[in-house]
């Protein structure tokens, strides 16, 4: 009875559906299960060339692997953690004494936090705000309630420590994902909440320290808000209370508006105004100091020959009313007779 090759290689597919998510390449064939396979077998002359051929292939597949970049190959020694194997080809006893586990280190590996995601089947379900359970409902610093779906997007780092240092590794980093959103999200206002400013930022630099103290061996890559929001059955009156903040920051905004503009004009204004009566001001003090001053000079002169001021300055006020006068008649003194004084409103003896 000749080697039945083929079942052979479908069992080994089958094994490989059945790996951890986080091993990768070819698995070696099990021991035991060759061994009951030979002792069914009836032997004759070519047949035992063909079983020789395939333990030997058997054990090279069981003792020689190869960890391509990016992976890391965890090695354990009946049951134990040994060593870790680098890129590339490498050497192990077969199993039950050594097992070998490939961890991917480069995969971008996703935990969603959304009432409408069902996580495990990968639907999209409806799920009640009020739902027992929902992570993304959560209080915030002004004591209201907010809906806060977020998405963690890590990668492995220690492969030690994510298969041996942590019984339930994702469940500890869901937890630790919650605890530090819900602890950002306590420190704010639901209206900070809903703008998502800092939020992300925050949670991820926290949630690090946490889980490097906890040992668990991830990098958190990116920390990702959605859509934020209240609950469904206060959400109506939550939009009128945002509306009536708009319209109250509205009015602010208006207000400030007319402030600005009608200070301005009346700082303007009352500054012309003083600039105004410091130059009448000035005006006033530079004539009284002038009047002042000529007042001064003809006192002086006055005092020093107060007859000649005195005609000086009839004669000088004389000069100025003159000719304001209109006509004018001058009369002598020794005149004794009016008559020539009768034709003085002609002119060439004429009438007018």
């Amino acid at each position: 009875m000749s080697w039945d090759w083929e079942k052979l290689q479908k069992q080994q597919k089958k094994n490989k559906q059945h790996r951890r998510q986080d091993s990768d390449g070819p698995e070696p064939p099990d021991l035991d299960e060759i061994v009951k396979k030979l002792q069914a077998f009836k032997f004759s002359g070519g047949s035992i060339l063909i079983v020789a051929i395939v333990v030997i292939l058997a054990l090279f597949f069981m003792t020689f692997f190869t960890i391509v970049s990016g992976q890391a190959g965890v090695i354990q020694r009946f049951g134990k953690f040994d060593r870790i194997a680098e890129p590339g080809p490498n050497f192990k006893w077969p199993r039950p004494i050594e097992k070998l586990t490939k961890v991917n280190m480069e995969l971008m590996r996703t935990e969603e936090f959304d009432p409408n995601v069902d996580v495990a089947g990968g639907r999209q379900r409806y799920a009640s705000e009020t739902e027992t359970g929902n992570v993304s409902l959560m209080l915030t610093g002004d004591l209201n309630v907010a809906l806060v779906p977020w998405v963690i997007q890590y990668k492995i780092k220690d492969a030690y420590q994510w298969l041996f240092k942590v019984d339930e590794p994702i469940g500890l980093l869901r937890d630790m994902s919650e605890t530090c959103m819900r602890l950002v999200v306590g420190d704010r206002s639901v209206t900070e909440v809903i703008k998502r400013q800092g939020i992300a930022s925050e949670v991820k630099m926290l949630l690090q320290k946490e889980l490097d103290k906890a040992e668990i061996g991830v990098i958190i890559e990116a920390v990702q808000l959605n859509t934020t929001n209240v609950p469904r059955p206060v959400q109506p009156s939550f939009n009128e209370v945002n509306q009536a903040v708009q319209e109250k920051e509205k009015m602010i905004y208006e207000a400030n508006k007319e402030y600005f503009r009608a200070i301005p004009e009346a700082k303007g204004e009352a500054e012309r105004v003083i600039k105004a009566a410091e130059g009448y001001y000035a005006e006033r003090i530079n004539r009284a100091e002038g009047d002042a001053a000529r007042f001064k000079s003809v006192y002086d002169e006055y005092s020093k020959a107060k007859d000649v001021t005195k005609r000086r300055m009839y004669l000088e006020m004389l000069k100025e009313l003159f000719p304001k006068l209109g006509e004018k008649y001058i009369i002598d003194s020794d005149q004794k007779s009016l008559l020539p004084l009768l034709n003085l409103g002609n002119k060439n003896g004429e009438k007018k």
